[in-house]
């Protein structure tokens, strides 16, 4: 380090800053030596409905250009348009990042097919549909998962066990595509594209054989083309359903288990050429058949995740983005934590409501001293329908989140259980007059 960079503090800029991770940020041991700036705020990032990515792009030129000092790091830890704005940003303002064209083969979900194909047979079959005229590709079989090859979280992603099922699932999609489909095509143009994959453009739709099994993600970072892992979590879903209950780390998979996610998602990550950067591999395990598939790979870290590395390891994962950001090692500490174990539940329900009333502040504030080592963040907004809340999967509604340390998963699950018997909400089917 210079001395002019231990002479003064380092200016960040975090793209879509909101509370919650502006808390974790400050819990990182080198806080001093950083200062944070929200880079554009989170309504407006998610607006590529109405917003085109140029104009998202042109805005947070702007507010950087009219910062009176150096800016020393551009980061993000939202997906789509925020993965891409930032090496696109870092690039035109010389600033380390990985690049555009990997951050897109991973989000471009055939691109990424496509190039995990070349390194491992870590993955279902996949075959993209044509929206227009949707056929059950050849040599993917029933039941399949039919998906935008750009969405967010798990919106537009629909399970088909037969033909007529598919067709209504691809005229949902094609409905539903719009400004986001849009928005991706524009970051596309930012490259010199494959043919197979200039033709697909980003509003094409992906279908993969259904994978099963228990449902890990691999958390990791490359730095000069080396491949570090640092976590495996395990995601548990609510039974009989595609939705999750809770992410836990660390997992309880055999080691060996996670030695092979480690090496899968190595050759991965190097085959895409994703330097100088956070990711985190979602993957299927089925222990019957002892089959590994990858799910997706995001090049970020995953936010849901940050609080359990702290409760466990003793910092935030934050601090992998914010050093890699700044060309540093992030020289991670293991299990410093307070508790053994950790997890992010989502309270969840499966049919649509109207909300009359949500847990407020006092609420919360005596959750979190009833239940130590606790922190909720409630979803649901009053006055409103559930079905009008963003980011929902296809299939159930969040009604709130809850990060939750423990010394074991037994306790785990009871002060999850005491949060809820402590959370108020008013929800009613049909909405008053």
């Amino acid at each position: 380090m210079s001395p002019t960079q231990e002479s003064r503090q380092e200016n960040v800029f975090v793209l879509g800053l909101d509370e919650r991770n502006r808390e974790l940020l400050h819990d990182l041991p080198h806080l001093s030596a950083y200062r944070f700036h929200g880079l554009l705020g989170l309504d407006e990032l998610q607006s590529v409905d109405t917003l085109t990515l140029g104009e998202l792009l042109r805005r947070a030129e702007r507010q950087l250009d009219a910062f009176d000092g150096p800016v020393d790091a551009i980061v993000g830890y939202w997906d789509f348009p925020v993965s891409s704005m930032v090496p696109i940003l870092c690039n035109r303002y010389g600033l380390p990042s990985a690049s555009l064209e990997s951050v897109v083969k991973c989000e471009h979900k055939y691109w990424s097919r496509l190039e995990q194909e070349k390194v491992c047979g870590a993955h279902p079959g996949f075959a993209l549909v044509d929206l227009q005229n949707p056929q059950q590709p050849p040599g993917v079989s029933f039941p399949m998962w039919l998906k935008p090859v750009k969405s967010r979280s798990s919106e537009l992603a629909f399970r088909v066990e037969d033909s007529e099922q598919l067709a209504d699932a691809a005229a949902r999609i094609r409905d539903g595509l719009t400004g986001l489909g849009e928005a991706f095509d524009e970051a596309l143009a930012f490259l010199d594209l494959p043919p197979e994959i200039a033709e697909a453009g980003g509003q094409a739709c992906l279908a993969e054989e259904e994978a099963s099994g228990r449902e890990l993600t691999v958390e990791g970072y490359c730095l000069d083309g080396t491949v570090h892992i640092y976590g495996v979590i395990d995601s548990v879903l609510y039974p009989g359903t595609s939705s999750f209950l809770r992410y836990q780390y660390p997992s309880s998979v055999p080691s060996e288990v996670a030695e092979r996610l480690a090496g899968i998602s190595r050759r991965v990550v190097l085959q895409i050429g994703l330097d100088n950067s956070t990711f985190n591999i979602e993957f299927f395990w089925d222990p019957d058949r002892d089959r590994l598939d990858i799910v997706e790979v995001n090049p970020r870290l995953s936010q849901s995740h940050a609080p359990l590395f702290e409760y466990v390891d003793g910092v935030p994962n934050h601090q992998c983005m914010i050093s890699l950001a700044l060309g540093r090692d992030p020289g991670l500490p293991y299990r410093e934590g307070p508790y053994q174990v950790a997890g992010k539940w989502f309270l969840r329900r499966f049919s649509d409501a109207y909300v009359r009333h949500v847990p407020d502040p006092d609420d919360i504030a005596r959750v979190e001293k009833e239940v130590p080592g606790t922190i909720t963040d409630v979803v649901a907004e009053e006055g409103r329908r559930l079905s009008e809340l963003p980011m929902q999967d296809s299939y159930s509604y969040e009604l709130a989140a809850m990060y939750i340390g423990a010394e074991d998963e037994k306790r785990l699950e009871e002060k999850y259980q005491q949060c809820v018997e402590l959370l108020p909400f008013g929800l009613d089917d049909e909405e008053r007059e």
